[in-house]
């Protein structure tokens, strides 16, 4: 017999199958009874919360033969076919690949029409939010206005993409992620009746990784009980799903708080050999230390994350740390998970912030220890003390200066050219440079770009700058749209400097893939190797306005002698005619 998966086994077919919507449920049923049904409902909420389920629910119970009636029947041949999907007055429409204007003119055009095989008709329009604009407006006055015999349920994950006329018009019912023990209390009834032997503390992470959606939760219990041939155990779920376990994020907050650089840089090793993610490691990480915080400063908060599973050894890890370190240390977290999801090597940033973490844990403040702790470090051997403390102060200044250059690497999009541009522009006495008013990147030797704007390398340049512009296109449309933003405004030895308008673009151009592309290209059209500069527009615009500003010198116009003949008495006519020629210079008294 075919295998069905659990959670199309297992969807609910009757209102009280549903788990965690008891706020909906009611409400439903009573206006049910009373017979107070609204033409037109809106189910919004999370992924797997059973929003679509209740429709078919809803359905069921209006069309029911022996009904309509608070629960539907699911023997009649209308439950029965409506659980199918075969009665044409109940149409479940998928508003991703049916977003179009004139799908729902057509839907708009059959309403009308009467129903044929049920009560009445129940038009359920799933994933609404990805209908176009000119296809809301469409439905707009049918949604507001149907027939009596039809009945519209609009089920979103993203409500707030939906205008607020169509909002207007429905009752809406939001359904919230189901909570841990609800989950775990219907996935042990569905392990019974299905012959599944699983832990409970296997049950309970398994209800923890869905993140509140049921159909998720099933999932994965159906690819585990497949995995591990219906015995399921804790070890067995963090082996299939990559997850960690709360004991090695206790082992690791142990070694930070020693200031264990080393042992630190052994355990996240060790968790890269298990094929752990440096991503999800830093996620699985900001969310223990948040765990500690809550338990710290809110008396038995383990009631209000649903990841504590041993409040105790919480408890024990959380009075280690002091309010301050806790806060700091989550906030490093926050900022190194954000540069994560830009960053070429995740796992270098995973491991620059842990080694942040030693210096945090270690030099944090102490006010909110035990007293007795202080008092058993205070006796520590001084010598030893002061041999440890030199060397984490050395380590200390090399975390720094590797941020400070994990830093530039980051903003400027490559590693080592920086470096390189600061000594040669202390080395080098220069005029003053102009001054710039943005904080944007500003290239090396600007002086140098601003005296090259009119030579004649950069002429040709610009000359075939379409050739160059079409030729990216060609490699690359994505890169093109970016590229095209800026505009060539000089060149220096290798260098092409592109000025852009806009800083996202500038960005984007600036990443390393993009502009390795993009100087191929170069190379291509312009006959040598040229390496792209940028900078914004503004700045080069101030720039060139700085440059052209005269001297605090008294300016005058001098000539040199021509051929040894004597210049004349009015030096500004010799400049004129220097520069035009006699022939395009009249000299009028």
């Amino acid at each position: 017999m075919e295998h069905v998966a659990l959670y199309r086994a297992w969807r609910p077919q009757s209102f009280q199958d549903m788990v965690g919507q008891q706020h909906i449920i009611r409400t439903l049923q009573n206006a049910i009874r009373e017979d107070r049904l609204a033409h037109a409902y809106l189910f919004s909420g999370p992924r797997g919360t059973g929003k679509t389920s209740a429709a078919k629910i809803l359905a069921k119970a209006v069309n029911c033969e022996q009904g309509p009636g608070p629960e539907p029947c699911n023997e009649c041949e209308a439950c029965r076919r409506i659980t199918a999907g075969a009665v044409m007055d109940v149409l479940e429409i998928d508003a991703a690949s049916n977003r179009g204007v004139e799908e729902i003119r057509d839907l708009r055009d059959k309403v009308k029409y009467a129903p044929t095989e049920v009560r009445q008709k129940v038009y359920i329009i799933d994933e609404v939010h990805m209908l176009t604009t000119e296809a809301f407006n469409a439905l707009l006055k049918t949604l507001e206005e149907p027939p009596p015999h039809v009945m519209f349920i609009l089920a979103t994950t993203e409500p707030h993409r939906l205008p607020a006329t169509v909002i207007s018009r429905c009752q809406r019912f939001d359904f919230r992620r189901v909570s841990l023990d609800e989950q775990c209390d219907r996935l042990k009834q569905i392990c019974q009746k299905e012959g599944i032997a699983a832990d409970d503390e296997a049950i309970q992470y398994i209800a923890r990784l869905s993140d509140g959606g049921m159909r998720d939760a099933l999932s994965i219990l159906d690819q585990l009980a497949s995995f591990t041939e219906g015995q399921v155990s804790y070890q067995q779920v963090l082996e299939m799903t990559g997850g960690i376990p709360s004991r090695q994020f206790a082992e690791l907050a142990g070694t930070l708080l020693k200031g264990d650089i080393g042992g630190v840089l052994q355990m996240i090793e060790r968790l890269m050999q298990e094929g752990k993610s440096a991503d999800k490691c830093m996620e699985n990480l900001l969310y223990y230390f948040r765990d500690l915080l809550m338990i710290k400063m809110v008396p038995k908060a383990d009631k209000l994350t649903e990841r504590v599973l041993e409040p105790d050894a919480f408890s024990e890890m959380a009075a280690a740390f002091s309010k301050a370190q806790l806060f700091k240390i989550i906030d490093t977290l926050n900022h190194y998970q954000t540069e994560m999801k830009y960053a070429m090597q995740p796992q270098m940033l995973f491991e620059v912030a842990l080694l942040k973490l030693c210096s945090i844990a270690e030099g944090g403040a102490a006010a909110d220890r035990d007293p007795a702790s202080l008092a058993s470090a205070s006796v520590a051997p001084s010598a030893a003390q002061g041999a440890d403390s030199a060397q984490v102060e050395q380590l200390r200044r090399q975390l720094q200066e590797l941020e400070k250059k994990l830093d530039q690497a980051l903003k400027s999009g490559s590693v080592g050219s920086g470096s390189k541009a600061e000594a040669d522009r202390s080395a080098r006495p220069r005029t003053p440079a102009p001054r710039i008013s943005s904080t944007a990147k500003i290239p090396a030797h600007l002086d140098r770009y601003l005296a090259n704007r009119s030579s004649e390398e950069f002429s040709g340049i610009q000359q075939k700058w379409n050739q160059v512009l079409q030729r990216v296109k060609e490699e690359k449309v994505t890169i093109h749209a970016w590229f095209m933003n800026g505009d060539p405004v000089s060149v220096w030895e290798d260098a092409v400097l592109v000025a852009f308008k806009n800083d996202i673009h500038r960005e984007t151009t600036e990443k390393p893939a993009n502009k390795q592309v993009i100087e191929r290209v170069l190379e291509q059209q312009l006959g040598k190797p040229y390496r792209l500069v940028t900078m914004m527009q503004k700045d080069w615009n101030e720039a060139a306005e700085g440059a052209s500003v005269p001297a605090a010198e008294p300016f005058e116009l001098q000539h040199p002698e021509l051929d040894g003949q004597e210049g004349s008495k009015e030096p500004w006519v010799d400049e004129a005619v220097q520069l035009f020629g006699e022939q395009l210079v009249v000299i009028k008294d």
